[in-house]
């Protein structure tokens, strides 16, 4: 993000703005050191029974966080928004993520072991996550990318298209993205999904709830294609999450 953020070291007193990089605290052995966390940060099951809920990704309650005197607070680019973050990088050190690939994940991962004194338990675990999808690159060599539709809402309809997080764990998992023509994060509409034609339909589980209750709706607009549910948890958190995403994946093939 090109900022200089001065931290203490190690720091003591976390406050999380990302549910993924939440989890990815924890994972790293610093849920003692997480004292505030979004109500979306539902990995761990403790964490917002651990720590204060200061509200959400896009909404902070800046009074919750003056009172938890926070000495790093850890947000992303994309999932929350910038006057919070400039607001409270007036008070606190902000450090942001910008993350767009599994590559930038993995420095995110490495970097926030950096800089909150857990170096060697994040390098461990960005290299288990790289070898991972490294066995599921080679298990697919050979392979030809299926084309896929992969939604995020409903009424309206919106897809992850190019420049996402998504796109890239698509390429990943063996799917080429059939609205790659667009940029992030569009409207389309049925006609287009049918004109689109893709051979994969994944329904995410989040943010929009998709169910089973939703697979005939899609079926009906493109019925030669196969729809999913799929777990919108390994495709889009970018944290230690990421250690089960590339399993998940050989078996969406």
């Amino acid at each position: 993000m090109e900022r200089r953020v001065a931290v203490p070291f190690p720091p003591q007193r976390i406050v999380s703005l990302v549910p993924s990089q939440t989890e990815l605290l924890f994972d790293l052995g610093l849920g003692e050191k997480v004292v505030g966390v979004t109500k979306f940060c539902i990995h761990p099951a403790e964490a917002r029974t651990k720590a204060t809920v200061i509200g959400g990704t896009k909404n902070f309650d800046f009074g919750k966080i003056a009172a938890l005197k926070p000495d790093l607070i850890i947000g992303n680019k994309e999932e929350n928004y910038q006057d919070g973050v400039d607001q409270l990088a007036a008070k606190y050190p902000v450090w942001i993520s910008d993350i767009s690939n599994l590559s930038e994940a993995l420095d995110m991962i490495r970097r926030v072991g950096f800089i909150t004194g857990a170096k060697e338990k994040a390098a461990t675990l960005a290299a288990e996550i790289e070898a991972s999808f490294a066995r599921l690159a080679a298990s697919a060599a050979d392979e030809t990318l299926v084309s896929a539709a992969y939604f995020i809402w409903r009424k309206p309809y919106m897809v992850a298209a190019t420049c996402t997080f998504i796109d890239g764990m698509l390429r990943r998992a063996g799917f080429a993205n059939a609205f790659a023509g667009q940029s992030r994060y569009p409207e389309i509409t049925a006609e287009q999904l049918a004109t689109a034609a893709p051979q994969r339909i994944l329904l995410s589980s989040e943010p929009y709830p998709f169910a089973e209750k939703h697979v005939a709706e899609f079926q009906q607009i493109c019925p030669a294609a196969k729809v999913d549910i799929v777990d919108g948890e390994l495709f889009s958190w970018y944290g230690s999450r990421l250690l089960k995403s590339a399993a998940y994946f050989s078996q969406l093939r």
